[in-house]
């Protein structure tokens, strides 16, 4: 699917050209949160965290080659450096104080992809258009729930009221984000 799409790039609409870039941007920063939360848990030496981050990791990171193949590099995010400062910060600060933190980071990332990624489907199962494209989006939005309700299921402790502002923030950073990202 992919080298079929690659070699024909479709033509979008603006919309679908800034929710692209967008994704593109997220998931730029996605592969960074991994990297973040691996930097520290490396020196912190939480093996199932670094374990928890790589798999999730290699997933982003495939998503992100997904977006490029279907989105010509003239469309894509232009703030890759600020996307991905931002990432490994997400990902980094939920690691210096613990696995719990990191759990409750990634299912609030996660419940904003996963939103995200539905106003797209619904988009496009509504224009009847780009069944290849709606397949990818279907795809990456799967692996994005999956990665919520394991954050989900690794997450025992209760959420403090410092996490859950740190998630609140983390969310709306994300809006805000795709707001940028789907201008620059």
């Amino acid at each position: 699917m992919i080298a079929k799409i690659m070699q024909n790039p479709p033509v979008y609409s603006k919309y679908l050209e800034r929710e692209l870039r967008s994704d593109h941007a997220g998931e730029t920063g996605a592969v960074y949160i991994y990297k973040g939360i691996i930097a520290v848990a490396t020196f912190r030496k939480e093996q199932e965290l670094i374990d928890f981050a790589r798999h999730h990791g290699a997933t982003e990171a495939e998503h992100l080659q997904l977006i490029e193949s279907v989105l010509q590099k003239r469309y894509r995010s232009h703030l890759l450096v600020p996307w991905r400062i931002a990432g490994w910060l997400t990902g980094a600060i939920p690691a210096l104080f613990g696995r719990n933190a990191v759990y409750a980071t990634i299912d609030a990332v996660e419940t904003f992809v996963e939103r995200h990624y539905q106003q797209q489907i619904d988009y496009l199962r509504k224009q009847g258009e780009h069944e290849k494209l709606l397949e990818l989006l279907v795809r990456c939005q799967d692996d994005e729930i999956a990665h919520k309700n394991e954050a989900r299921l690794k997450s025992l402790a209760p959420v403090s009221v410092i996490l859950r502002f740190w998630c609140a923030l983390v969310s709306s950073g994300s809006a805000k984000a795709v707001l940028l990202a789907r201008q620059i």
